[in-house]
This record gives C-alpha cells, structure tokens and sequence, in this order.
C-alpha cells in the first residue's frame, strides 16, 4: 500500500499565471531563479523565492506533508497541531500543468474537511497563517502558502512616464533575470529613462543605481523613486563615465525611432558595460548580437518579450 511521506528537506511549489506573450519571458525569469524552467504554469524547486518578486508567480506552498490519496492527507491533518490561527486554502482553482482545475464546490469541502482536521483554531477572514494544498499528478503536497502580492501594478502610474519605457512587468522580471539572488550583489542601469527598472530593482531591495546623459529624464527618475518612498542614487553623466564596477548591468539599449544614436553609439555603451560589469542584461528592439559579442560578451540565454506585434528581444551576456 503506498504510504504518506514527510519531506526530509524544504520543497517548493510555485504557481504561475501569464499571458501568452510572456511566456518565454517567465522561463527566462525562472532559469534566473531556479535554474531550469517549466512548461507548464507549476515548478517545484527547493530554492526559496519570495513570490511577490515575480510578476507572474501566484503563489508559493512551502511543502510540509506529501501524499499519495486525500484520504492519506485526512489522516495526516488530524495530527498536525497549528500554534496560530489558521485558514486552509485548495491551490486547484486553475488547470496546474496536466491535473485540471478542481470545482468550486468541491474545493471547499476539501478545505473544510481538512481544516477541521487540524488541531487549532481557524479563521477565514484574518488567519496568521495560510495553509494550503495542491494535487499535481495524484500527489497531494499540504504545507504553509504564501501568496505573490502584485506590488508592480501600484508602480504603473508613475508622476513621470514615458511612452518607451518598459511595462514595469517586463522591468520587474528583467530586474530578477538581472539579479535574482541580491545578497551581496551590486547592479547598475546606466541607461535608466524615467527609473522604471530602478523602481522595481529598488522595490525588491536591489542594489542599484541608476545614471542617464538626459537630465531632464534623471529628475523624473528621482522623482518616479521618491514617490514610491525609495532610495537610489541616480546620476547625470553617460556610461563612459563610470570608474566604479558592478556585478550585474541592465541596459535598455536606446535605439533610432525614439534617441538620436548611431550603431557606433550603441557599441561604445556595450564596451563600457564590459569595463564595469561581469553580467549584463540586454533590452532591445533590434538583433544586436554581433555588436555584443564585438564588445566582448558570451550570449548566455535570451528570450523575446512580446506585446501583441511589439517585440523585445531580452539577452543574458557573461
């Protein structure tokens, strides 16, 4: 008879939500975090991530128990103790890789059936903690859950904006493809527009700082931080300017239709990033591969960030 489990080591379970057009940009951003990615909307990983950081993460369960049938999770419910308030949540609201979406009704009896379970006092308004469960593949995994809080939408309207920024969901997975374990890493956007990137590095606790020749753009950026209460220095000067070096660069390479430069231009800001970093993210419109390699860079990954016909091309260079 198959038997219930618990986990000698920390598992999680990310789930994920995103438009088709950001489909190869969430596998970028996961390869960054985990790295491997998935096809599906579900990965499991033992590395800890923070779901509020992705844009297209749902939720996070932090594998406690795992079991093979639910009557196997009942059983397992009835001997775990919860020392706060709890509620018990059904991650099956949406079609999870191959396991369909389990129905209204029936999730909350499941929810239910194992809230009452557990030894503690529930509460389904203001819990202190979330438990939750997920069947994937006919294995039930129960554990704590920690849902991703959109913070990116409360930065799309910015005092400054810019109408060839990046959306701050493409900024803000750029930012995590740029630097997706922050501790001890220093980052630079020396190429930063209105601060859009900045913003969402700053507001992960990134750091960064910011530099653009444009000074009416470096006020706007200062501004654009100010008002979401963030710190970073942000300078007037161009690249070439730079002494100091950083561990990863994110560059929104400035292009014809909008900056006045020349190829020559766009190739001067790439061999600058190599004198000041060892890892650079590219965003860019045009394919500029061989302008990177001439600078001195290895394409590691990439990927294309679609907006209906709009296309960006996202390069990961070492």
């Amino acid at each position: 008879m198959k038997q219930s489990f618990k986990t000698d080591s920390k598992e999680f379970i990310y789930t994920y939500v995103r438009h088709k057009d950001e489909h190869d940009l969430c596998k970028l951003e996961m390869r960054s975090f985990f790295g491997y990615d998935s096809d599906s909307n579900v990965l499991i990983s033992k590395t800890a991530i923070d779901p509020s950081r992705s844009p297209f993460m749902k939720e996070r369960l932090e594998v406690l128990i795992t079991c093979n049938s639910f009557e196997e999770l009942m059983s397992e419910a009835e001997r775990f103790v919860s020392h706060k308030t709890f509620r018990v949540t059904c991650l099956n609201t949406i079609d999870l890789g191959d396991t369909e979406k389990i129905g209204h009704n029936k999730r909350r009896k499941m929810e239910k059936a194992i809230g009452e379970k557990i030894t503690g006092e529930a509460d389904l308004d203001h819990p202190e903690t979330h438990y939750g469960f997920v069947l994937l593949d006919g294995v039930y995994y129960f554990g704590s859950v920690e849902e991703s809080v959109p913070y990116w939408r409360f930065h799309q309207q910015k005092p400054h904006m810019y109408s060839t920024a990046l959306s701050t969901r493409v900024a803000r997975a750029v930012a995590n493809i740029a630097v997706p374990h922050p501790e001890g890493v220093k980052a630079i956007d020396p190429c930063c527009g209105i601060g859009t990137v900045l913003v969402e590095a700053r507001s992960m606790g990134i750091d960064i700082v910011g530099r653009d020749i444009n000074p009416l753009v470096c006020i706007g950026s200062r501004k654009n931080l100010s008002h979401f209460g963030l710190d970073c220095e942000v300078v007037k000067g161009p690249i070439s300017e730079v002494t100091d070096t950083y561990d990863a660069a994110i560059i929104d390479m400035p292009y014809n239709l909008f900056t006045h430069i020349t190829a020559e231009g766009q190739l001067g800001i790439l061999k600058d990033a190599r004198r000041i970093t060892e890892k650079l993210v590219v965003v860019t419109i045009e394919t500029i591969d061989d302008m990177i390699e001439q600078a001195g860079f290895n394409i590691v990954d990439r990927c294309v960030a679609r907006k209906g016909t709009f296309e960006r091309q996202v390069i990961v260079c070492l």
